[in-house]
């Protein structure tokens, strides 16, 4: 049966999406008016590399069995859809329309898929050790999530790499590092149906006969998805440097010793919020992924073109560190590069700065 899903973001959600259709579900994209416009007309591209394959390929959504559209959030109507992904920047849901949407689906009570790399606040009340800390200040507006249900949202780790290419049209994106989406289960088992349903169909999906890399894969603990922690404190927010920004390949290996230490010590926290080690990533596993990971990470990229706010899983962790008596100077240090990155404002004219 073919499921309708409505998905926030339609630049790293897009990928998300094109694995549904291929698997024969309907998606809606949410996003900007011209965006949308541009879906509608020409669809969407995501370029992926097949297994043993040395070029990527370009699926095109228009080829694909499920359906897609696009619609900005205003003319968004709830009631259509099965399940909701969560695909833009966390700072992003402060926009006001997205605001409005967000109030309405907690109202509908749609199970919602985060993969954005900061976890919404109602997926970490879920954990028990981080249900009563104060974590709000890592979040851009943290009222935006008082209203859903910590079991309706769940948390999917966003491990494959994508961007979308500068140089390009915004329904294209190319997928540098095709790894798997890595989902925890909601409260209610209806929902997990549904999710495992969604794993099923995707896995069972192949491109000229050949398996299409980029799974959902569903798994019983609410850890799963924190891996990603150490990953973003070790390459992708230490790519944030007080000159330009540096590849994330470039800062997890420049100093090998250094970054597994911040690896380990982000594993070591989770591990004390009740994490398996199972539930990990060994970090040989990551430096070896990180060695063509060859650009600045998202966040870094956004820092760099003078993005006021980005998602902050660096000050989260910080936070969390510290409540539970698990400081680390590295994590500080990082904390404090990106304030100061933030922080900076060049005023032309005032500064003798061009």
């Amino acid at each position: 049966m073919a499921r309708n899903v409505l998905i926030l973001g339609a630049s790293y959600g897009s990928l998300l999406a094109t694995k549904l259709l291929m698997a024969g579900h309907n998606v809606t994209l949410v996003c900007r008016e011209k965006t949308a416009e541009l879906i509608n007309r020409d669809g969407t591209e995501v370029r992926i590399k097949l297994r043993d394959e040395a070029e990527h390929r370009a699926i095109f959504s228009r080829d694909l069995p499920g359906r897609l559209d696009a619609t900005t959030p205003a003319e968004v109507d709830v009631s259509r859809y099965d399940l909701v992904g969560l695909a833009m920047q966390e700072p992003q849901y402060t926009n006001h329309t997205i605001r409005v949407l967000m109030i309405k689906i907690a109202e509908a009570k749609l199970p919602c898929l985060s993969i954005m790399n900061m976890p919404p606040l109602p997926y970490l009340k879920r954990i028990p050790a981080l249900a009563e800390m104060d974590l709000e200040e890592a979040y851009t507006d943290a009222e935006i999530w008082q209203r859903f249900e910590p079991g309706l949202v769940s948390l999917c780790s966003p491990d494959p790499q994508a961007l979308r290419p500068p140089e390009e049209a915004a329904n294209v994106l190319h997928v540098g590092l095709p790894t798997n989406f890595k989902a925890a289960i909601f409260a209610d088992e209806a929902h997990n149906r549904l999710l495992r349903e969604l794993e099923a169909d995707i896995d069972a999906v192949t491109l000229s006969g050949i398996d299409v890399p980029v799974k959902l894969k569903v798994f019983d603990s609410l850890f799963v998805p924190l891996a990603k922690w150490s990953m973003l404190l070790t390459g992708n927010y230490r790519c944030i440097t007080l000159q330009e920004p540096k590849p994330i390949r470039d800062a997890v290996h420049d100093d090998l010793k250094l970054s597994q230490s911040i690896y380990d010590h982000v594993d070591a926290v989770a591990r004390r919020l009740g994490a398996d080690p199972k539930d990990q990533v060994p970090f040989a596993k990551y430096a070896k992924a990180a060695e063509s990971l060859l650009k600045p990470s998202s966040a870094a990229r956004a820092v760099a073109n003078g993005a006021p706010f980005i998602e902050r899983v660096d000050l989260l962790v910080k936070l969390i560190s510290s409540q539970i008596g698990m400081p680390n100077a590295e994590i500080d240090r990082t904390v404090q590069v990106v304030d100061r990155k933030l922080n900076e404002r060049i005023v032309v004219g005032e500064t003798g700065a061009p």
